[in-house]
């Protein structure tokens, strides 16, 4: 199980990336066009550069529903190769048993 404050730490970048999103991909978008002027562009990226750095989505770490871990993740499930194993092991993850042979 990884400690509360990392769970807690990530799940409230997950909060602030949703709530600036829109005025992020705005200002993104004003950066990427070829049309706008060098002032535009200038202001766009200090504007950008004071939003919150846990606004942006890469700050963001995959983490197990379950325990939390971060490394030994499967993105498809959400879950680490530790409780994988676990879940399948019950038969809890719907078409995957073990092999043996």
């Amino acid at each position: 199980m990884a400690k509360l404050c990392q769970i807690n730490r990530n799940k409230k970048r997950e909060k602030m990336v949703a709530k600036y999103a829109k005025k992020r991909a705005a200002l993104k978008a004003v950066i990427a066009d070829k049309n706008s002027s060098a002032e535009e562009v200038f202001e766009a990226n200090l504007k950008l550069a004071k939003l919150p750095r846990n606004s942006s989505k890469v700050r963001i770490h995959n983490r197990c529903e379950l325990t939390g871990r971060s490394h030994g993740f499967y993105r498809k499930l959400k879950l680490s190769r530790i409780q994988l194993r676990k879940l399948s092991n019950e038969a809890q993850v719907p078409g995957m048993k073990k092999s043996s042979w």
